[in-house]
Parts: structure tokens; C-alpha cells; sequence
């Protein structure tokens, strides 16, 4: 029993008199300090409340996430339990709010601690250090580590802490304390909250994976629902796909549930401005209005970093990795291998306040180091293909800022990046698309929708649909030359694009014809020396041996050899496709002992000049591993393609049809080395060979 001592009291002649005052009463265990704030509905996280069973714990995550739903949800349950005689819950947002908690439970647990708050709240501190009695303690909403600084409740056999914050910092994680990071709901969870909220509506699985699965923003728009009886899901996901303001499809703040202290923009305000505030200050809030623009599934960091953005930014990239570090300490994005993430609500919460000008600014700079990490080529598939996914999130969120003047080149590049990846269907999907945008705000005659008329086309046959590619090159060719006259570079290439895909679809003879005409216009216009003047005799050769006349095809590519070695020099990517066409209709012509030569010495130039990694590369072995099973060394042959197949699934993904082609082959080499059967490899063409590029672009891929 705690016993005051006596008081002293001055009376009036200034003599001393002793109070003897009776004995403080016992304390009244279980004790209750402060009270956990009400728990929503279901609404919690099974597999982080199974860390709490017993155990310290540092609940981290961002702004919305059920962080203090989920702790008190824990807080209650040990309210309940008489076996714990102490529970504390301090609403921890400042060092000041901690102390006088503690100083508040002092006056609770030790009756008269006496002393200052801090005095007291240091006594209630020692206590809990040495008492065998069962004790939960709650922070919840810890800004700064730096305000528990000499205030962490001790680690005892008998006693537990829970803090909930935004904060990741190292300082937080101890081995007496787990860092237990609380994400978004599951589905499962996410569907039980809002069937238990909104029983009357379906679709409640799309509406949940609209909002992200952020708990707040699930409680927040099912309010905004409940409060609308002619309101459906379905209706709300249309509002919410609008790309209208948060603030227009949740609840405003007069209108939040009980248990909500702020709006879902609100709750990441402070955080933002604590960011902002780390060092090195100012960064991360413009770090954040850039990453608001792009995939919430993930931005390469490299995209951040790039020249454009540390000259816009006035940094240099250790100032964007260091506040980029800020970002994540306050849980606003998470960092992987190198990958940005961001939820999307959060992204949309930042867009909102950028205005209109400065948002296609910032659209404009991040297209812009979009292209400049973007490979030149596809070696690199997994990054390729995350970049396509930004490109298509920097559009979505910021449309229509990415066709101001016209439409930004990274917009082509990703189509084009689409279909060097293999799914043609996709890629032609992708042009027509953008085509009808780009008729509707640019007008049917710009040449940025001739320039999407042809990869239309191009991606047509690709696809396997010769006639419909045909059809639209024929279309193209008459629309060009209507609008830039016949002699136009576009005109001529579009004209070469035609004459291939004809050829493709089996009339070589007539694509010869095509190409000799095509050819003496090359020569009218832009003279024998012009780059798409060789490119056309190059075509020319190709398709002369795909017609039969091998021979001359050879004589005709060892001339466009010379001259591009005259013009360009020896190690012009151009130059080797020559080689490398040379080489195969040899072997093609009955030499593949000379073909093999010219082609090991190819696959050192090309691996010199382009890298391994580069598509021509892995083609020239391609054809190396097929000329040397044509001369007899299956075995060599064999563990060629093998090494090259792995080659191509590191580098063009599993999905490249290039890696189609090369494991029929490994299997059909595979039969021919178990059997001997060497007759059933087949000539030149079944390995693709083809004339040099066939032109493609019509004069716009650089979207200017």
C-alpha cells in the first residue's frame, strides 16, 4: 500500500503545523489509460495481426493502410483480457504527447510520482521495467523516431509495445521489436469489408481493386456510396474512371465515418511535407509529382535519374537516390531492385494538385527520359517491357499533354517496342488505337497518322493477315502521294514497304518489277549515294534470289556491299545485314563451307560493333549454327543453338518469335544428329533470310 508522507502547511503566526492525511488508496488494477479509437468492421489484416500474438511489434506502412484500426483492434482485445493489468494507448504525433501520456499513466500507476512531467513520465518509464505485472503499450502515429529518443517503454518478459507509424527508419527495428510492414488488403479482405458495408451492390472485386485495396479508401467510398441511394457500384467506378478529383468521389471531411480523422488526401499531406522537409530538402516533393505521372506497378529508378530530369531538377543522382530515400522512410513508395512504386490513389492525390500547364511539363520531361533509358534495342525484355507499361500509365494519367503540339515520340516508340517483342497482334491492337486518337486531334491527312497507317499495316502482316497489309500499303501509297507528292522520301519508302510485303506474301517476281521501278526513282531523287538508294538495291538483290536468280542476287549484294563500305564504312549495321545475306545465299548457291567462314567472321564483327546482345547478333549465329550442321558438324551445330536459345530467353523473353523459330530448330537438329537424316534441313529461306530493313518508318518516327 503507497503511504503519503506528511505535508507541511504554514499557518498564520508561522508556526508549522503536520496534516496527517489517511493512506492513498490501492491502485485499482487493471489499469486503463487512454482509449483506443473505434474499430471499423471487419476491417482488419489477418496475417498482420497474427505478428502482434505476444510480441513487440513496429507497425509501418503508408497513410491508410489500418495501421491504428489494426493495433486497436489488439488494444481491445487486451482491454478485454483481465489477465493484463495495464494498457496504455498514447496518441504519439509529438515527443511532448509522449511525456505527458506517461506523465498521465505516473499519476494512474504510481498514485503521486511527484516531479516534473518528465520526471514522472521517466518513473512510470522505470516501472514498467521492473514489474512482473502484464502491460500493453500503444504509440500510435509516431512522426519522428527522434521524439522516442530516451522514451522507448523497455523490453520486459511481461510487457509489450506496439507503435504504429509511416516511418521506415532503421532506428526503428531492433531485435526486441519486429518491423512489421502493413500493406494494402488482400482481395479476400477487400471483397469481405465491402460486401459486409455495401451488401446491396456487386462488382464490389473491380470497385476494390479500383481503390487499390487501400482500406481508407475502401471505408471511404463505401460511405460515399451508402450516403447515395441511387447511386451503384458500377456507377461509381464510371466517376472514379473519369479521372475526376478525389475530392469529387469520396467523402468530404464533414462527411467521414466516425472513425476517419481525414480525407485519403489529406491523411498524406503531413507525410509529403515531412518528406519534403528530410534531406536534402525540397527534393521529394517534385521527386513525387513525377512519379505521380507514371505505373504504379512499377518505374525503373533509372527513368528519375535520367539527364533531363537531374537538369530540370538542378540535382545530380545521389540527390534523387537520397530523396527518393526520404519518400520511402515515410512509406509514401516503395524501392525493389532498382523499381519505383507508388500506390495509385497516392499518385492521383499529387496529380490533383499540379495544374493543367505545369502537368503536361512534367508529362513532356518524364516521355523525354522515357526514351533516353529506353535500349535501342530489344535487349532487354523484363525493362522493355516495364517500360511500355509506364509509357501507357505516363499517357492515361496525363492525356491529352502527350499530343501537345503532336504526339510525343515515345508514344510511337512504344508500338514499336511492342511489336519487336514478338505479339504482332498486340502491336497492331496498339497503332490502331493510337491511330483514331491521333485522327481525332490531329486530322486524317497528318503525317503522324500516315507514320501510324503504316505500322498498321506492317503489324498486318506480321499478324499473318498478308491481304489486309497489302490493302492498307496500297491505300497508304495513294493518300501519301496525294499529300506529299509522289517524289516524297515518305512516298518512296512506303512504296518499299509495299513491294516487301508482296514479296512476303509470295509474288517475288512481281516485288522484282516493283523494286526496279521503285529503284530508278531512288536514283532520280535522291541520287546513287543516298542511304535509301542502297537500301533499295539491297531490297532489289533479296528479292531477285527469292525469285530463283541466286546467282545475280550475290553479284548484286557484293556491289551493295562496296558502296555501303564507301559511303558508310565497314561497320555499318547495314554493311553486315549485307554480309550476312551474302553469306547465307552462298551456302544457299552450294557453298556452305565458304558461308560458315564468312559468317564466323560476321558473328566477331557484329558482337564488336552491336554487342552480344543485339538481334542481328543472335541472328548471324542463327544462321553460323545452320550453314555449319549443312556442312556436317551437327554436334557443334547443336550446342550452338542451345547456347543461342538461352541467349535469346535472357535477352528477348520467352514470347519472341525469334525463340520460336530457334527451338524448332534445336529440336529438328535434334533428330538429325540422333538419325543422320541431314536431308531434312531445308534451304536458305527457312531460316528467314531477308533483304536489309525494309523502311518501315514512312518519316515520322521521331514524332516531329
Amino acid at each position: 500500500m503507497d503511504v503519503h508522507d506528511n505535508i507541511g502547511v504554514q499557518v498564520g503566526d508561522g508556526n508549522t503545523q503536520h496534516l496527517h492525511l489517511p493512506p492513498a488508496p490501492p491502485v485499482a488494477w487493471p489499469v486503463r489509460v487512454g482509449v483506443p479509437p473505434p474499430v471499423a468492421d471487419r476491417y482488419q489484416h489477418r496475417a498482420a495481426e497474427a505478428e502482434l500474438a505476444g510480441r513487440s511489434a513496429v507497425l509501418s506502412g503508408l497513410g491508410g493502410v489500418g495501421k491504428s484500426q489494426l493495433a486497436a483492434r489488439h488494444a481491445h482485445a487486451v482491454w478485454r483480457d483481465e489477465s493484463v493489468d495495464l494498457v496504455v494507448w498514447i496518441a504519439a504525433v509529438t515527443r511532448v504527447a509522449v511525456i505527458s501520456a506517461c506523465a498521465d499513466a505516473a499519476e494512474r500507476v504510481l498514485r503521486d510520482p511527484g516531479g516534473t512531467p518528465e520526471e514522472a513520465a521517466a518513473a512510470f518509464r522505470s516501472w514498467l521495467g521492473s514489474t512482473d505485472r502484464r502491460w500493453l503499450v500503444v504509440l500510435d502515429d509516431v512522426q519522428d523516431p527522434a521524439d522516442l529518443k530516451g522514451w522507448w517503454p523497455p523490453s520486459t518478459p511481461t510487457g509489450q509495445v506496439v507503435v504504429t507509424t509511416r516511418r521506415r527508419d532503421a532506428a526503428l527495428s531492433r531485435d526486441d521489436r519486429r518491423l512489421v510492414e502493413v500493406g494494402v488488403f488482400t482481395e479476400a479482405e477487400s471483397l469481405a469489408y465491402l460486401t459486409a458495408k455495401l451488401p446491396r451492390h456487386d462488382r464490389l472485386a473491380a470497385l476494390a481493386d479500383d481503390l487499390g485495396h487501400l482500406p481508407l479508401a475502401l471505408a471511404q467510398a463505401a460511405a460515399f456510396i451508402a450516403d447515395k441511394p441511387l447511386l451503384t457500384a458500377a456507377d461509381y467506378r464510371k466517376r472514379l474512371a473519369d479521372r475526376r478529383a478525389l475530392a469529387q468521389v469520396l467523402p468530404a471531411e464533414g462527411e467521414l465515418p466516425d472513425e476517419h480523422r481525414a480525407t485519403v488526401a489529406a491523411t498524406w499531406s503531413l507525410s509529403i511535407d515531412r518528406a519534403d522537409a528530410l534531406r536534402p530538402q525540397g527534393l521529394a516533393r517534385p521527386l513525387l509529382e513525377i512519379i505521380s505521372l507514371l505505373d504504379p506497378a512499377g518505374t525503373p529508378v533509372a527513368v528519375l535519374t535520367a539527364g533531363n530530369v537531374l537538369a530540370h531538377l538542378a540535382v545530380d543522382a545521389d540527390d534523387v537516390g537520397d530523396a527518393l530515400g526520404c519518400l520511402y522512410r515515410l512509406s509514401l513508395v516503395t524501392l525493389d531492385a532498382g523499381t519505383i512504386q507508388a500506390h495509385a490513389l497516392l499518385q492521383r492525390a499529387v496529380r490533383d494538385t499540379i495544374d493543367p500547364a505545369r502537368l503536361t511539363s512534367l508529362a513532356h520531361l518524364a516521355a523525354d527520359a522515357l526514351l533516353l533509358v529506353w535500349p535501342p534495342h530489344a535487349t532487354d525484355s523484363a525493362l522493355t517491357t516495364t517500360l511500355r507499361s509506364v509509357t501507357n500509365a505516363l499517357h492515361a494519367h496525363t492525356s491529352p499533354a502527350l499530343w501537345h503540339p503532336e504526339a510525343h515520340a515515345v508514344l510511337f516508340h512504344a508500338g514499336t517496342s511492342l511489336g519487336e517483342a514478338g505479339p504482332a497482334a498486340d502491336a497492331l491492337g496498339y497503332f490502331e488505337g493510337l491511330r483514331r486518337e491521333a485522327e481525332r486531334r490531329l486530322g486524317p491527312d497528318h503525317l503522324q497518322v500516315l507514320h501510324l497507317r503504316n505500322e498498321i499495316a506492317a503489324s498486318s502482316g506480321r499478324a499473318g493477315h498478308d491481304a489486309d497489309a497489302i490493302a492498307e500499303y496500297e491505300r497508304l501509297v495513294a493518300d501519301v502521294e496525294r499529300i506529299l507528292g509522289p517524289d516524297d522520301r515518305t512516298a518512296l519508302t512506303v512504296r518499299n514497304n509495299l513491294a516487301v510485303k508482296r514479296a512476303e506474301a509470295g509474288d517475288a517476281a512481281g516485288a522484282v518489277e516493283e523494286f526496279e521501278r521503285l529503284l530508278a526513282d531512288h536514283l532520280r531523287v535522291l541520287g546513287p549515294d543516298h542511304p535509301d538508294t542502297i537500301s533499295t538495291r539491297h531490297n532489289l538483290a533479296g528479292r531477285r534470289a527469292e525469285a530463283g536468280d541466286g546467282a545475280r542476287a550475290v553479284e548484286e549484294f557484293d556491289l551493295v556491299l562496296a558502296d555501303y563500305v564507301r559511303v558508310s564504312g565497314p561497320d555499318d549495321p547495314q554493311a553486315l545485314i549485307a554480309r550476312l545475306n551474302i553469306a547465307s545465299w552462298r551456302g544457299a548457291g552450294g557453298d556452305p563451307a565458304r558461308a560458315c567462314a564468312e559468317l564466323e567472321r560476321l558473328v566477331v564483327d557484329c558482337r564488336r560493333v552491336l554487342g552480344p546482345d543485339h538481334p542481328d547478333t543472335l541472328t548471324a549465329r542463327l544462321h553460323l549454327a545452320y550453314w555449319r550442321a549443312r556442312t556436317g558438324e551437327v554436334a557443334t551445330a547443336l550446342v550452338d543453338l542451345r547456347e543461342l536459345l538461352a541467349d535469346q530467353l535472357r535477352v528477348l523473353g520467352p514470347d519472341h518469335p525469334d525463340v520460336a523459330h530457334t527451338r524448332r530448330s534445336v529440336a529438328d537438329l535434334s533428330d538429325v544428329a540422333q538419325d543422320r537424316l541431314e536431308g531434312q534441313l531445308g534451304g536458305a529461306d527457312e531460316l528467314g533470310v531477308t533483304a536489309e530493313g525494309r523502311g518501315d518508318d514512312p518519316g515520322a518516327a521521331d514524332g516531329t
